[in-house]
């Protein structure tokens, strides 16, 4: 297995996640800058940013991707957008307003959020304001809206509307782990964040042990040591893989090797200091003499599994049963075996 870090990214931070003050080294905009009453991005002075060029708004609903770690990632066209735009429709209001700060950009667009529990419900109000002509950007908390990230209903809306819409590309965690996994990339798939669901996971992991194409997946902190050891036991040990950390980031790091050593590698570094920061999981595709057939997982390392999900808060009970669904095991032997070996780790 090989693991490299990256000493010339810059801090920041990943998919998802807010943009803490102290995570920055680059050179900052105005030396203060403010949010008036109507959300609006000033100054100190108060003063209201240019009006942008025409062209950019020749579409008046534009996705915009935003950095995932690395301030300078933001485009040129993602500052014009924000100085120009009338609305900006985002994941949240305070990590961009923030994001905007950080950015020295100022803005007299009005900021209303667009998450994932109004997404349904304010698409047709922003979708008739973009009709009507009004010039709104579309932004996530980091990388491109839309993709495991606000922005599908949207668009959905818009298109149903003949709305045109269009979008404006930058920072991806996707090519950006892809690239860097040393995996094919000729052909590849994007599967957004591990699910959590039981039955969602052995349709995944059922799907995967005859995939022949590379492919993306996201996943968090608290789950990826369990995840990797879930998919080394029911996909094999030896399919390569790729756990990328910190993308764009100062401490960015990518683990390369089989899922097997990778699971190990984990679970020493969850044992110690805990796992953090954002992971992608770049998956290599099954031989084609595999023949979508998963490999027959024992009933100990099926326990070490269960177990390991377990740890992250899912019912002991519960897994057991997915698992040994999967993979043709008896469910009571295998909850059974859990328990024990559960119980043994305890009285070491």
């Amino acid at each position: 297995m090989s693991s490299e870090r990256s000493a010339a990214a810059t801090s920041g931070v990943g998919p998802g996640e807010a943009l803490p003050d102290e995570a920055h080294t680059f050179p900052q905009g105005p030396a203060q800058v403010s949010s008036d009453s109507a959300g609006h991005v000033r100054d100190q002075a108060g003063a209201a940013p240019a009006a942008g060029a025409d062209w950019l708004w020749e579409t008046p609903l534009v996705l915009a991707a935003t950095p995932i770690g690395n301030l300078t990632d933001a485009t040129e066209r993602l500052r014009m957008l924000i100085r120009s735009a009338e609305i900006i429709a985002c994941e949240d209001t305070r990590s961009t307003r923030h994001l905007i700060q950080r950015l020295g950009e100022q803005t007299e667009a009005r900021l209303v959020s667009l998450h994932e529990h109004n997404e349904a419900a304010r698409s047709a109000e922003l979708v008739a304001q973009a009709a009507a002509g009004t010039r709104i950007l579309v932004v996530s908390d980091a990388g491109m809206p839309a993709v495991s990230d606000p922005g599908h209903r949207l668009v959905r809306a818009a298109v149903a509307a003949g709305v045109q819409i269009t979008a404006a590309p930058g920072a991806s965690a996707v090519p950006a782990a892809l690239a860097l996994s040393g995996l094919p990339t000729g052909q590849f798939s994007f599967g957004g964040f591990v699910p959590r669901k039981q039955s969602e996971r052995a349709a995944l992991l059922q799907r995967l042990s005859g995939e022949e194409w590379t492919t993306v997946l996201f996943e968090s902190p608290h789950r990826i040591a369990a995840t990797v050891a879930e998919f080394a036991a029911a996909l094999g040990a030896d399919r390569p893989a790729a756990v990328a950390r910190e993308l764009t980031k100062k401490y960015e790091e990518v683990l390369r090797g089989g899922l097997g050593e990778l699971a190990a590698d984990l679970a020493d570094r969850q044992a110690g200091n805990g796992l953090k920061g954002e992971f992608v999981l770049v998956l290599g595709g099954a031989s084609p003499c595999d023949g979508g057939t998963q490999e027959v997982m024992e009933l100990q390392e099926a326990a070490d599994v269960v177990i390991g999900r377990a740890e992250q808060g899912e019912k002991l009970k519960t897994v057991a049963k997915e698992i040994a669904g999967a993979h043709g095991l008896n469910a009571s032997e295998l909850y059974d075996a859990a328990n024990r070996r559960r119980a043994a780790g305890r009285n070491r």
